[in-house]
């Protein structure tokens, strides 16, 4: 018997799904995190699973976790003292960035200060083309000076991003040697090491946050191995990735730039295998944990992906998941501001002291203990028994608004429940514009530990008429690290022509070089090669154009001189992404892109029993819905069987969330157990 194990750290709880591989059951799990002590939640949740299904750590063979310890982070500004060594006369690139206001709408918006002050930022005397010639040497007494300068200042760590350093590291290597000989003591990068892409700023700030954070997500992680070690379990560590699939522990100290946004991709993977499952083509999925909500288009079960998405409030540019994250989560705490308005969020009461309803020392009234005030969560205990929910406690925290809102306690409540679903409903709807998503030819599939009790919401406010409840919602990131592929991705600038003289050959020596550096990759994860899929793209542009598509193509177009192939592909790309394209423009390749992955086998969805009577009502209770107080039926879920139908208002519990079925909604229940809820009109 042996046993894999997902595990995802969130703001508020830590999600367990163990996987035994002999009759492929889940076993999941909730405990409470720990920022105070990131790590010692996974040791607690390892003893829980123990003691409550008798597993032998020993037995797990495979271990994956989700971590926001990067993250948070960068958006608590909590990383190392970092400095910036550039070339000269391009110590701005950080201030200059892309003259971007971060709210067009907003006159009075200002870019964040960013993570390396200017006095941190130095400069070399050395020059690098933009074809990887050296145009001027590297002078040693410039770098000698910089590093005194760097002492000086008391940085516990040097950025070394040199221009052109996409086209040749040479420079940016030897700095660095020079740097490790002169201060051993300074932890040094290399922005082509971190991700070695064109543009300055896009590489340099993608060093930048990595780099910020790197010391103290290497040093969490090898406190997780020995942590894991000492409790039984000899499964290497693997970790959820950006790009949504996973790498072992070790590759993650030294790659921290491509596991910042592992937690969020990781759900965004489980939604996309439940999506597929259940055969929904178009979905939004919608994960609302304790600290934010995070939403993502998912197309035939695979997620779109993008470059530079948000760490906090700078982008990264190595490719990830496309997430956009809401600060509304179960946690957001409700206030009113001077103007006598209600607002939710953006700050969360966390895991420490939480909700007011679980009884830990909060007090400030939160979305959950809205939901509590409103009786949906009359059930009462959460996250495994986790916590109680103690429903007077959330009224007492509500009254405060209902006094400056001159309104009553439900009332109130359902009023923070509004406002969070209208700024949810604010957010979605960017994201889908952006993408040109109808949210009428779409699903909604909701999770995390709030996502069920919200989903029916946001689905209403939105537009969409389907959403689906997985049978395990609130641990869906956790499962989402169990069938994750091992992935990494690998870029090459190359500004090349195509035309048959413009390929030749650099084109096949250059995808040569990219397929070493995937099957070296591999190796040092400890992968069998033989099962690796490898994935090309090209970066194409017309000539004269700023920005490129990432276009997919064929090994054999790159290697056997494929001009028209290439050309025509990006003429569709560029129909479908634009809606016209240009046959008679010349084409260009700016990067050559490489991703390699293994599939990792997937567990196989069991079906459940099929009901031969209506549902269970385990016991009925009055919730404040709609501006009106009802009595409706409670449901267990591990009580529903396949066919099961269930008209709202109502309201569905399980040990990791609360599904709330409103009026006018129908819920089925699966083959599998998944539960799909209609709008009426269906």
């Amino acid at each position: 018997m042996s046993y894999r194990l997902g595990v995802d750290i969130g703001g508020t709880f830590t999600d367990f799904c163990l996987l035994d591989e002999s009759d492929q059951s889940l076993h999941t799990l909730k405990v409470l995190s720990t920022p105070e002590d990131p790590g010692q939640e996974v040791l607690t949740g390892i003893a829980a699973l123990q003691t409550r299904y008798g597993i032998d750590p020993a037995r797990i063979r495979y271990f994956t976790h989700g971590t926001t310890v990067g993250v948070n982070a960068v958006i608590q500004r909590k990383g190392i003292r970092l400095s910036l060594l550039t070339t000269r006369h391009f110590e701005d690139v950080l201030e200059v960035a892309r003259l971007k206001m971060p709210d067009p709408y907003d006159l009075f918006s200002a870019r964040p200060d960013p993570l390396v002050p200017r006095e941190l930022v130095f400069s070399i005397t050395g020059r690098m083309g933009h074809d990887g010639t050296v145009v001027e040497p590297v002078d040693p007494a410039s770098v000698s000076a910089a590093v005194q300068a760097i002492r000086r200042a008391g940085a516990e760590g040097v950025v070394v991003a040199l221009l052109h350093a996409y086209a040749n590291p040479a420079h940016e290597q030897m700095v660095k040697a020079q740097i490790k000989e002169l201060a051993p003591e300074l932890f040094v990068s290399c922005s082509s090491d971190v991700w070695p892409v064109i543009r300055e700023y896009e590489r340099t700030v993608t060093a930048v946050v990595a780099s910020y954070v790197q010391p103290r997500v290497s040093d969490y992680l090898e406190a997780l191995e020995r942590a894991l070690a000492d409790a039984g379990v000899a499964a290497p560590a693997m970790v959820t990735k950006s790009n949504g699939g996973v790498m072992s522990a070790a590759a993650g100290r030294v790659q921290c730039a491509q596991m910042l946004l592992s937690g969020t991709a990781a759900g965004v993977i489980g939604a996309g295998y439940v999506a597929e499952n259940m055969g929904a083509r178009q979905v939004l999925s919608l994960d609302i944990g304790g600290t934010s909500a995070d939403v993502a288009i998912i197309q035939d079960g695979r997620p779109l992906y993008g470059s530079g998405e948000l760490i906090g409030e700078f982008p990264i540019f190595v490719p990830t998941v496309a997430v956009s994250s809401i600060g509304e989560g179960g946690g957001s705490i409700a206030w009113v501001d001077d103007l006598g308005v209600l607002r939710v969020g953006p700050e969360s009461a966390g895991s420490t002291p939480g909700p007011a309803c679980y009884g830990r020392g909060g007090h400030r009234p939160t979305i959950t203990d809205a939901f509590a005030a409103c009786g949906y969560l009359a059930a009462g205990d959460l996250g495994y028994s986790a916590v109680a929910v103690d429903a007077e406690r959330a009224v007492e925290a509500i009254a405060p608004l209902a006094r400056a809102l001159d309104l009553s306690e439900p009332a109130a409540a359902e009023a923070v429940i509004n406002v969070a679903v209208s700024q949810m409903y604010l957010e979605v709807s960017k994201l889908l514009a952006r993408d040109g998503a109808d949210p009428r030819d779409m699903s909604l599939l909701a999770f995390g530990g709030a996502g069920p009790m919200l989903g029916c919401f946001v689905a209403r406010e939105i537009g969409i008429d389907r959403l689906l409840i997985p049978t395990a919602p609130g641990v869906l990131s956790a499962f989402g690290g169990l069938v994750a592929d091992i992935k990494n991705d690998f870029i090459r600038t190359v500004f090349l022509d195509v035309t048959a003289e413009g390929l030749n050959p650099r084109a096949a020596d250059s995808t040569a070089a990219l397929n070493e550096e995937a099957l070296a990759w591999l190796q040092g994860e400890g992968v069998d090669t033989g099962s690796a899929k490898f994935a090309y793209s090209a970066d194409m542009r017309y000539r004269g154009q700023s920005f490129e598509i990432d276009t997919p193509v064929a090994l054999t177009w790159l290697t056997d001189g494929g001009a028209e192939s290439l050309c025509a592909a990006f003429h569709d790309e560029h129909e479908r992404v634009f809606g016209h394209a240009d046959p008679d423009a010349a084409v260009q390749i700016v990067n050559l892109r490489l991703i390699v992955s293994v599939p990792v086998a997937p567990p196989r969805a069991a079906a459940i029993a099929t009901a031969s009577a209506p549902p269970l009502v385990s016991a009925y209770g009055a919730i404040y819905c709609d501006g009106t107080r009802r009595d409706v039926p409670f449901h267990r879920r591990d009580m529903l069987l396949a066919g099961h139908a269930i008209s709202g208002p109502a309201v569905i519990t399980q040990p990791d969330t609360t599904t709330c079925v409103l009026p006018g909604w129908h819920a089925t229940v699966g083959a599998d157990g998944t539960l799909l809820l209609e709008a009426a009109s269906q």
